[in-house]
């Protein structure tokens, strides 16, 4: 599987240095004092002549990943893949009225019909923002900020653990709908919304392998909205509470579980800062109804979950500014008989605590117990590494396993799961213009993932990815 693995590596490296067309050598002659280099500065923008209210940006990723000893059951023990993501964004901004769209093109080249992607990969030229945005100015107090948006937007919430626009993933979440942000002259910050998730499409593994193009949809059937407010503490902390809702009912092509959740949370967070400590925790519990399957007569369960995050942190006052920081993850997982008790968490992020997602993806905010310590420092202003051990135990031992599909109904199998770490190094190739990535992680087996019922019993998994973004 290593050979494997290196051989993959090692055909991707001369095609992602191709696409970098060399920048090294340009910015080391600049960093000498040399003439700049028209090509390298060049962005839309000012090939458009710099237009007065219009701003144009665009951004290309190109990712190629691979996967050794496959967690998932049901699935080809290993496979690789290469990603795009290209994605033109424009505004329009006539002072109290703003207009704005974003294009992405989301595509998987060298996936099989045996892959485990989805459309959390695949979402070829698809509007993923097109709305039309109102500032209202100081109307609701002096020094105060109102605006409102309505059409399709992405949109992040607090620690994006249950509403993001996704960094890692190669698509993202959209929604349709509206949108009331409030700033007040004290910090304070509430938003309120009302939307329709995108459902991206196609859907269908075939649409997916072929990376078809096909127009995303949304309707009423399916709803998100809530309620999100922070408030400054001083010293660099603060504090915020939410309320979010989801509502779901069969679609006419689909059959669902009829989820309705509400989450109630909150969170206390102090940032980062050299020689001093950090913190964070947040918690939300959730309540509501869902179906305990997709079938008209499967019954109807109340729900009873909830999730915690803790970390502490410190930066070391040096040059390389290290940061040390222990964390604490915790979400429900079903328990026989009664309330269902799997945490959901909606529409979050998970790359930046559980690792990298996509072909890999083990960990989520789904029942799991992890403890885990995270080392970040940063070099120089161009470069930084992450690195990151974890433990894992299931919170439930009759549920499937946080991300990983693997369930043992009886609980014979155990709650330890294993142990993953992790690393991620960037580097920015032309400053603010070009960066290149790599990182990895390899999840140690406990006996859970090898003694489950469906446990496929391949070993370890080890996943790998090397990846180069430009913005212009």
């Amino acid at each position: 599987m290593k050979r494997t693995n290196c051989a993959c590596w090692g055909a991707a490296l001369p095609g992602l240095l191709i696409a970098a067309d060399c920048p090294p050598a340009q910015a080391q002659a600049q960093d000498r004092g040399g003439a700049k280099d028209p090509a390298k500065d060049w962005t839309l923008q000012e090939a458009l002549g710099d237009p007065e209210g219009l701003t144009v940006t665009g951004a290309l990723r190109v990712r190629y990943e691979a996967i050794g000893d496959q967690f998932r059951p049901g699935y080809r023990a290993s496979e690789d893949a290469l990603m795009l993501n290209t994605s033109i964004a424009a505004q329009y901004d006539s002072g109290p009225v703003r207009l704005a769209a974003e294009l992405m093109d989301a595509r998987v080249y060298g996936a099989g019909a045996d892959s485990s992607i989805s459309n959390n990969e695949v979402n070829a030229l698809a509007f993923v923002q097109a709305y039309v945005g109102f500032d209202l100015g100081d109307g609701l107090g002096a020094g105060s900020t109102t605006s409102l948006e309505a059409g399709r937007f992405t949109m992040d919430l607090g620690s994006r653990r249950l509403s993001a626009r996704n960094a890692f993933r190669n698509t993202l979440n959209a929604f349709t709908g509206f949108r009331a942000e409030y700033g007040g002259k004290d910090g304070t910050e509430v938003t309120a919304f009302y939307t329709l998730p995108t459902v991206r499409l196609p859907d269908d593994m075939a649409g997916i392998v072929d990376n078809k193009v096909e127009s995303d949809s949304q309707s009423f059937d399916l709803t998100f909205w809530g309620v999100f407010a922070s408030h400054p503490l001083g010293g660099g902390t603060k504090v915020e509470a939410y309320l979010l809702g989801l509502d779901e009912k069969d679609r006419p092509d689909t059959a669902t579980r009829n989820r309705h959740l509400r989450t109630p949370g909150a969170r206390v967070v102090r940032k980062p800062r050299a020689g001093g400590f950090d913190f964070e925790v947040e918690g939300a519990y959730q309540f509501g109804s869902v179906r305990s399957g997709t079938s008209l007569d499967a019954a109807r369960q109340d729900v009873s979950a909830y999730f915690l995050q803790g970390t502490v942190g410190y930066t070391f006052a040096l040059p390389v500014k290290p940061r040390l920081s222990f964390e604490y993850s915790v979400a429900s997982g079903d328990r026989k008989g009664g309330a269902y008790n799997r945490f959901d968490t909606l529409y979050g992020a998970r790359r930046f605590e559980f690792g990298p997602t996509s072909l890999y993806g083990p960990l989520g905010r789904a029942n799991i117990r992890s403890p885990g310590v995270r080392l970040e420092v940063a070099p120089g202003p161009r470069w930084d590494v992450m690195a990151m051990y974890r433990a894992a135990w299931l919170e439930s031992r009759t549920d499937s396993f946080s991300s990983t599909g693997v369930r043992d109904a009886s609980g014979a199998a155990g709650s330890f799961a294993g142990q993953q770490v992790e690393a991620r190094a960037r580097y920015w190739l032309v400053p603010k213009r070009l960066q290149l990535e790599a990182g990895g992680a390899v999840l140690f087996n406990g006996a859970f993932l090898d003694t489950a019922a469906n446990a496929n019993g391949r070993g370890d998994p080890v996943y790998g990815y090397m990846q180069m973004t430009t913005t212009f």
